[in-house]
């Protein structure tokens, strides 16, 4: 009597092997993908911190820079990116410290930079800081700077600073030194060499007194600026005037 057999797969021991290991990698895969899907849907869920630059946001190469990502108590994992342009930003660090060492900072360190604050156990992340805007001197020829009608101004008076750079530029920035505060920034339509911005302080108080410099830059990489102008210190005299009585 003939024996009817029964059939089995046709597939090879290890070709069933393969296949399995192709759908667990699929599996993972797609967890991965889940999970980072996740991660941007949930973005936002905590308030935005703040992103501070120490000791500020212009510096010259060799300086270093340490940003701080300040967030709201019991967060305790922290992510800093940089934009790249047209390019989504470039995700840099993450770490359970909200403190960035990048420095000594070179040209390359310029850039505009968010950070992220979340929980270590969760895939949640913050609402992103505002942008900081890291702008590094030194590579173009230092421009000058002037003041109109002259470096002392009384109280309350107007004093104009001028930026003169004899090589093209079309931007122009003006940065008091020791403060924390972004410079003044000044874009300019005619961009031939030489060029020149204005940068006018109306009703002079003492706090505009200090030692100023400016920078030019080319739109084309707006955080490289050139090397600082020679200081300007600019000085109030007088005292303030009386409120008028009506």
């Amino acid at each position: 009597m003939r024996t009817q057999g029964h059939f089995m797969s046709s597939a090879p021991l290890g070709t069933l092997a393969d296949s399995v290991m192709t759908l667990t990698f699929i599996a993972l895969l797609c967890l991965g993908l889940c999970r980072g899907l996740l991660h941007q849907v949930q973005a936002g869920v905590y308030r935005e911190p703040s992103l501070s630059a120490q000791p500020g946001p212009l510096l010259l190469p060799g300086d270093s820079l340490t940003l701080q990502c300040h967030s709201e108590p019991g967060l305790d994992k922290f992510a800093l990116t940089k934009d790249k342009g047209p390019t989504p930003p470039q995700r840099l660090q993450g770490q359970h410290s909200p403190s960035f060492p990048l420095g000594p900072v070179d040209l390359t360190h310029g850039g505009r930079y968010r950070c992220y604050s979340g929980h270590n156990l969760s895939y949640v992340w913050s609402a992103p800081s505002a942008p900081l805007d890291i702008l590094i001197a030194g590579k173009y020829r230092k421009p000058s700077l002037s003041a109109q009608p002259g470096p002392s101004v009384p109280w309350g008076a107007n004093v104009t600073l001028q930026c003169r750079s004899e090589v093209r530029a079309d931007t122009f920035h003006l940065h008091r030194e020791g403060s924390l505060d972004p410079p003044q920034q000044l874009r300019l339509q005619d961009t031939a060499a030489p060029s020149q911005a204005n940068f006018t302080i109306s009703t002079v108080t003492w706090g505009h007194h200090g030692t100023y410099r400016c920078y030019s830059s080319h739109s084309s990489s707006p955080f490289q600026l050139s090397q600082p102008s020679d200081p300007l210190e600019l000085l109030v005299s007088g005292e303030r005037p009386p409120p008028q009585v009506h």
